[in-house]
């Protein structure tokens, strides 16, 4: 069974594109067949794998091409849906329809069409929107990346709160799966007493802590996961912890 898994806070800056990255690819590194799909009009996720793309998720909801020519192999195991800036067209056109129901549906039809994966990974934009209110309807778990500052809590408050009113849907079931504490340092008291407070507040779903390191800040520019840039690096032995813990279903 495909788990579906969404990245995302309601605030920028915080590692979302750097943990699906991360993530994914460590879960392709195991030999799961892993999607990643791109949510924002930056297209940031074909940018750090070093892709180019002729279709994208604008294709597959608007033209409703098939999944296979959209997709592209970026590594072993590991396949991208892209996205740039054409996504700004398809969320016109799902607010054009004049009814958020339909939108949503129009949406989730389109994504429930990708099949074949062990996991699929979708990388949000940090602003809420029609596009990302309607696939948090197709996600079943949700990761929630929290760097060490206060508005990242303040993102992470909104993104509850939105967790929330899915979850009186009927017929849907929308999980908070992990909290991951991202640019961590531990001499700094602050980052401390952030992780402590996130402990309180989400007891048994918040992750070891993604230190603060200069390799994962250089990977994308080499256009590499952590894996292949430096698989020695903090960074490296950070998201591998949570790729072990998502395989083990939070715990």
């Amino acid at each position: 069974m495909t788990r579906v898994i969404g990245v995302l806070n309601y605030k920028g800056g915080t590692g979302k594109t750097t943990t699906v990255v991360n993530l994914a690819a460590g879960l392709a590194l195991r030999g799961a067949r892993v999607l990643c799909v791109d949510l924002d009009a930056q297209g940031s996720l074909a940018t750090h794998f070093g892709v180019n793309h002729s279709c994208s998720l604008t294709d597959l909801i608007l033209k409703q091409l098939p999944p296979h020519d959209c997709i592209i192999s970026v590594r072993d195991n590991l396949d991208l849906l892209p996205s740039n800036v054409s996504l700004l067209e398809a969320e016109g056109a799902l607010w054009q329809m004049g009814d958020h129901h339909l939108a949503h549906q129009k949406l989730v039809h389109s994504l429930n069409r990708l099949e074949g994966y062990d996991y699929i990974i979708l990388d949000y934009s940090p602003s809420a929107s029609l596009l990302s209110r309607g696939s948090l309807l197709y996600i079943r778990e949700l990761i929630i990346p929290v760097a060490m500052n206060y508005m990242a809590l303040v993102g992470t408050r909104q993104v509850i709160q939105t967790l929330k009113s899915i979850g009186q849907m009927p017929n849907h079931q929308l999980q908070l799966s992990l909290v991951v504490p991202t640019f961590y340092y531990d001499r700094y008291r602050k980052d401390r007493e952030i992780i402590e407070t996130l402990q309180r507040y989400f007891a048994g779903k918040v992750t070891h802590p993604i230190r603060a390191n200069v390799k994962l800040s250089e990977a994308p520019s080499h256009q590499m996961s952590i894996y292949e840039y430096d698989a020695r690096s903090s960074g490296a032995i950070d998201y591998a912890r949570l790729v072990e813990r998502v395989v083990n279903n939070g715990r």
